[in-house]
């Protein structure tokens, strides 16, 4: 279980980063009277599961070594 702890973390951890980057990259920022204003148009579902899958890992990587 640990193993597999390890693997579900490590792609979270990817997942979270290469997703969050991208999500990041779909904003767009426009002027209103002088201030700017961003508005985010991406999709964070993949964000959210990647922070799932990690949270999961570590779960089980953390569960193994207390056995």
């Amino acid at each position: 279980m640990r193993t597999v702890g390890i693997i579900l973390l490590i792609l979270g951890i990817i997942g979270l980063i290469i997703f969050g980057y991208q999500a990041m990259q779909e904003s767009e920022s426009f002027s209103i009277l002088g201030m700017d204003v961003a508005v985010s148009s991406a999709n964070w579902t993949p964000v959210i599961f990647s922070g799932i899958i990690a949270v999961v890992g570590l779960i089980l990587t953390l569960a193994d070594r207390r056995r």
